[in-house]
């Protein structure tokens, strides 16, 4: 995929920096006022009541086991023995009447890019004029963030989830009892929001998959039901869950796949993971689609800057003749949503609509541009204004945020990084959860050019700290890789540390240019995000530096609860 041109980068970053700063009409949470339809994924952070108004509903799933909090089984998502009952979730929605069978549905599954791919492809949807449901997981600031419905789609309004709540509590009291008190979080809440897509008679719903495929909750959606399935990636993530193995992971994933329905990959994959999905479809006699094959020619010509934020001008370009005839050609697309990554997402949820364009859904080119320009995520390459930034006290400070948590998606990071500020000096605010490869993050960071300061440190992982890795553990994970790879460090277990920063020091940092700084922070995440800021103006040279705050979308939530107050 063709990288963007850089000319006048300098310049543009100058202009960024004046443009947030300069007027609050310019903040991220500005939507596209002058267009006919705005959906909550074109408008910056939301930043409601949270999960108040729904309050019983929160606490009666959050009495249930919640996998999200005490992390996944061994092979739980592998199609075999030691899988979930999805017989249990069949069993839900019979007592249910069957919702799952009352509406279309495209279902989504992959390792990364699943969000962005659900929102890319909703929104194509609503400028389209149908009226659609989406269900997703996690949420940043609200669980009704996980169940979108309308044109547009928005997060489900508190007193329609709490009326149909009340409606069907005998039967998931009942459901509870007969299923020994199996049922867990996410399959309540999956069962809740088919019901609402089948009450609220949605055109069509994009789901998103929770975990794997073959077993997920999601997955009794039939071949009746199902207009084509997404993978997007195959990825390491929940690797003990799923398998074991990468190709475990895609045997997992492909469980999604039903006979006759179109198959899209996005990709791109190994040769024996793209083959053991292919071989799947052929089972079930379904077309494959693939978006990061030789038909797709899309590229990033350049970075921009609209509305005070940059974005991505990018040409969609795709000529698809196996199995399936798709096409389009548009050029000079404005996507919010940065990096390759998120262009081969764009380019996957293209392929979606046209497929269904190609079923008989009537989607017009217009409206898949007007989707992918208008389509933003929270947490996903997210630049707070000058002002969000002064209100978290970091006054000046240019700030990201994005919720990365895989060496692929760290990796994607870094590449944004570098498209939108290629010569500023980067500081780090990582906090991760326990289950994830540290290592493997660190070093996609470590192997950057402009990475000055590190600080680790700790939030809440699902709404508790069983699943958080302790700060002090992160440091000693990066000052390991860092000597593995030979990167000088300055880390705070050294007495040159304690020399420059103990007590709010100020010594000199000459003859540290070239050293990155590693601090493990014992104290709250603000003052971690005030000490990175106070460090990297210290050591960064004169012009644009870049605050990334990463390594959970827990991270982006406490980010975001603080800017609410």
């Amino acid at each position: 995929m063709k990288l963007p041109t850089l000319d006048g980068q300098r310049t543009q970053e100058m202009q960024f920096l004046k443009l947030i700063s300069s007027s609050p009409a310019c903040s991220l949470r500005k939507s596209f006022c002058n267009k006919k339809w705005v959906s909550p994924f074109t408008q910056g952070p939301s930043l409601s009541a949270g999960d108040v108004e729904v309050r019983e509903l929160v606490q009666y799933i959050d009495s249930l086991k919640n996998y999200e909090k005490s992390g996944v089984p061994k092979d739980a998502g592998t199609d075999s023995d030691d899988g979930f009952d999805l017989g249990r979730m069949r069993r839900l929605m019979g007592r249910l009447g069957n919702p799952d069978s009352r509406f279309k549905a495209v279902h989504i599954a992959g390792t990364k890019g699943k969000g962005s791919t659900a929102a890319f492809l909703v929104n194509i949807l609503n400028a389209e004029g149908y009226v659609v449901g989406c269900y997703t997981s996690p949420h940043i600031l609200s669980i009704r963030e996980r169940i979108l419905v309308g044109n547009p789609a928005k997060p489900v309004p508190a007193e329609k989830l709490n009326c149909l709540f009340h409606q069907i509590k005998d039967i998931l009291d009942e459901s509870i009892v007969l299923e020994n008190g199996c049922l867990s979080h996410f399959e309540v809440l999956t069962a809740v929001a088919f019901t609402l897509f089948a009450q609220e008679n949605v055109d069509m719903a994009v789901i998103e998959a929770g975990l794997g495929g073959a077993r997920d909750a999601t997955n009794v959606i039939s071949s009746s039901g199902l207009l084509a399935s997404v993978i997007t990636t195959i990825g390491e993530e929940h690797m003990d869950a799923l398998g074991g193995s990468l190709e475990g992971i895609a045997m997992a994933k492909s469980g999604i796949v039903k006979h006759g329905c179109p198959l899209v990959l996005g990709g791109p994959f190994f040769p024996q993971i793209e083959r053991i999905l292919r071989d799947k479809a052929s089972v079930m006699n379904s077309p494959v689609v693939l978006a990061s094959g030789a038909g797709n020619r899309s590229v990033i010509e350049s970075i921009c800057f609209l509305d005070g934020r940059p974005c991505q001008r990018c040409d969609v370009v795709l000529e698809v003749e196996r199995d399936l005839q798709l096409s389009t050609n548009l050029l000079n697309v404005r996507m919010s949503l940065l990096g390759a990554h998120q262009l081969q997402n764009a380019v996957t949820a293209t392929c979606a609509a046209l497929c269904l364009r190609d079923m008989g859904w009537t989607i017009s080119d217009q409206s898949i541009r007007a989707g992918l320009e208008h389509t933003h995520l929270l947490g996903r390459s997210q630049f707070l204004t000058f002002t969000e930034a002064e209100a978290l006290g970091l006054p000046g400070a240019a700030v990201l945020l994005d919720g990365a948590h895989t060496k692929e998606s760290a990796r994607a990071l870094v590449e944004t990084t570098k498209m939108t500020f290629p010569d500023a000096p980067l500081a780090l605010v990582v906090a991760m959860a326990r289950d994830k490869d540290h290592a493997a993050f660190a070093k996609e960071f470590l192997s950057g050019e402009r990475l000055e300061v590190v600080v680790l440190t700790e939030v809440d992982i699902a709404g508790g700290n069983a699943r958080t890795t302790p700060s002090t553990l992160l440091r000693d994970c990066w000052i390991q890789e860092s000597e593995r790879m030979g990167i000088a460090v300055l880390h705070d277990k050294m007495p040159e540390y304690q020399e420059s920063f103990g007590d709010g020091s100020e010594c000199s940092l000459i003859g540290m240019e070239d050293r990155v700084i590693l601090t493990a922070a014992k104290s709250s995440l603000a003052d971690s995000l005030h000490a990175a800021n106070r460090i990297l103006k210290r050591k960064a040279r004169k012009g644009p530096a870049l605050l990334v705050v990463t390594g959970s979308l827990h991270m982006v939530t406490s980010v975001l609860l603080s800017l609410r107050g």
